[in-house]
């Protein structure tokens, strides 16, 4: 019998979507939509996510245009973003709300390069956390028998293979944020 790795691969892939849409929320002086995602409004009595109020669109390198679908709710929309506390500028400006994103300075860059190692370090203890979980369950099937002593090995050899893509994964993932941080 070979070990099955199919429920330690879904979790690693869950370890790399979180890690990336972590990423993605750290803003890099870029108007990126995916960063109000979590924005939330105060929209009929109960808190509703910002994308579920109104449309987010481009406007230019730095500047985000949200058009509510009632245009009652813009002062509710202005509220949510200035309280997220996301460090961007909001401007109420005709039937919607303008969102500028401020120009990087070294120390902000310098910041948020640290931001990312930190979140890449969340992500590879997550991922040996779930390591030590298959460990454990080998450890397990051998003592019932199982799995032999060499199969066991050769799965700790082929465990070992994943882990060194899932970080080799997650660490390209970092390298490309870096890189963008360093040319905004």
């Amino acid at each position: 019998m070979n070990y099955n790795f199919h429920t330690f691969k879904e979790r690693a892939q869950a370890v790399e979507n979180w890690f990336s849409e972590e990423l993605s929320l750290l803003r890099t002086g870029k108007a990126i939509p995916q960063v109000l995602d979590k924005v939330l409004v105060e929209a009929y009595g109960q808190k509703s996510e910002l994308t579920h109020v109104g449309s987010i669109a481009v406007h230019d390198a730095r500047t985000l245009y949200i058009t509510p679908w009632d245009s009652s709710l813009i002062g509710a929309i202005q509220k949510g973003i200035d309280g997220a506390n996301i460090g961007v500028s909001v401007v109420v400006e005709g039937g919607g709300v303008r969102v500028i994103f401020p120009e990087l300075t070294g120390e902000r860059r310098a910041q948020l390069v640290k931001l990312v190692g930190q979140k890449l370090e969340d992500a590879r203890i997550s991922l040996r956390a779930e390591r030590e979980k298959v460990l454990g369950d080998m450890s397990m099937k051998e003592e019932d028998k199982e799995l032999s002593e060499d199969e066991r090995f050769r799965a700790k050899e082929e465990l070992q293979r994943l882990i060194n893509e899932g970080n080799a994964r997650l660490e390209t993932l970092a390298e490309k944020k870096r890189a963008e941080m360093k040319t905004l």
